[in-house]
C-alpha cells in the first residue's frame, strides 16, 4: 500500500496541475448557504481534489473553474518551443491588396497600443520601370537572428521549432536588438500600454507577450500560443485575400485555412524568396513574387485613403 502522502500527490497532480482546475478549495461549503440557482446548476458528477489544507475532498465538476494567474506553460517550455516542428511562413504579394486587416487582427489579438504595429504594409517597388506592389513585413524569424546574438540578457532567445520570441520579464530596453535587426521590424514600448484590466490580469508567458510592458522590444511572435495548441496565426486567418501561408517545413506544408499546399513545391513552383539572404540571417518568412495580380496597385491606394480619413 502507498503512503498517504504519496496517494495525496497523486490526487493533486492529477486534480489540480494537469487538469489546471480549482473549485474554491480553501473551504467546505455549507450546503445550506447556496442558493437556488447554484444548486440547480450542480451536475451531480464528482471529481477529486486535493485542498490547500491537504484533505481528498470531492467537488461537483459544474463548480470547477479555471486556475487564475497561472500560465498556459512554463517559462521553461516557451523557452524551448515545440518538439519536431519548424515553423515557416508564406506570403503571396500577388494576392495583397493592402487591407491592413491582418495588421489590425494582430494588433487586437497581442493588446497593441496605436502605432505598434508588428506587422507593416508598405508599397514597393524593385526597379525604376517595374510595377509598384504592396509587402506585409514581420519578424522574419531568422535562423541566424542577429538579435540574439547582441541581447545581453538572453532576453530574445531562439527556440528549437524556429521561433524567435521575447521575455519582457528579462528585457532591459536597451534596444540593441532593434539596431541589430535588418529588417527593421522591431518596436518600442515608449509609453504605459493601453489595455483593459482583464487582460492586465493574465499570467505572463512568452508565448503569449501580453500585456507589454513599458520600457521593453515587442515584435511578431508567429502567434506561438496558437502554434502550440496547432491553430494558425491570427494574420493568416483574418486576411480576406489568403496572402498568408502558415505551416511546418518538416511536415513541408502551409496552409491558409482553405487551402493547403506543399511547401517545397510552392516555393520552387512560384519562385519563392527571402529578404535579404546574402546577410545570412536565413528567414523564416518566405515570399512570392507579385506577378499574376489579384489587384491593381492602386486600389490599394484607396484602401490607404479610406484608412487615414
Amino acid at each position: 500500500m502507498e503512503p498517504v502522502n504519496n496517494s495525496r500527490r497523486g490526487f493533486l497532480l492529477t486534480g489540480l496541475a494537469a487538469a489546471g482546475l480549482v473549485a474554491g478549495c480553501t473551504q467546505k461549503k455549507d450546503p445550506f448557504e447556496a442558493g437556488a440557482e447554484e444548486q440547480a446548476m450542480a451536475s451531480g458528477k464528482t471529481v477529486k481534489l486535493l485542498s490547500v489544507d491537504g484533505e481528498v475532498i470531492e467537488v461537483d465538476e459544474a463548480f470547477l473553474k479555471p486556475i487564475p494567474h497561472m500560465p498556459p506553460v512554463s517559462n521553461t517550455e516557451a523557452r524551448v518551443g515545440i518538439p519536431g516542428k519548424k515553423f515557416v511562413m508564406v506570403i503571396d504579394l500577388s494576392r495583397c491588396k493592402n487591407l491592413k486587416i491582418c495588421q489590425a487582427a494582430c494588433d487586437h489579438a497581442h493588446e497593441l497600443s496605436p502605432g505598434q504595429n508588428w506587422i507593416k504594409v508598405r508599397p514597393m517597388q524593385d526597379a525604376e520601370h517595374t510595377a509598384p506592389y504592396w509587402q506585409p513585413t514581420l519578424c522574419m524569424h531568422c535562423d541566424e537572428p542577429p538579435c540574439v546574438k547582441v541581447c545581453p540578457v538572453d532576453a530574445t532567445f531562439k527556440r528549437q521549432d524556429g521561433i524567435v520570441l521575447i521575455d519582457h520579464d528579462r528585457c532591459i530596453g536597451c534596444r540593441f536588438c532593434m539596431a541589430a535587426c535588418p529588417y527593421s521590424t522591431r518596436v518600442f514600448n515608449w509609453g504605459e500600454p493601453e489595455i483593459s484590466t482583464e487582460i492586465a490580469s493574465e499570467p505572463y508567458t512568452p508565448e503569449s507577450p501580453f500585456p507589454q510592458k513599458k520600457g521593453t522590444v515587442g515584435k511578431c511572435d508567429f502567434c506561438a500560443d496558437m502554434t502550440r495548441r496547432g491553430e494558425l496565426p491570427h494574420c493568416v486567418t483574418a486576411c480576406p485575400n489568403n496572402v498568408y501561408l502558415f505551416g511546418d517545413m518538416n511536415e513541408d506544408s502551409v496552409s491558409n485555412g482553405s487551402e493547403t499546399f506543399r511547401f517545397s513545391d510552392l516555393i520552387r513552383d512560384r519562385g519563392g524568396y527571402r529578404l535579404m539572404e546574402d546577410l545570412g540571417t536565413k528567414p523564416s518568412v518566405y515570399y512570392l513574387p507579385p506577378v499574376n495580380r489579384n489587384f491593381p496597385f492602386e486600389s490599394g491606394l484607396e484602401n490607404d485613403k479610406l484608412q487615414n480619413s
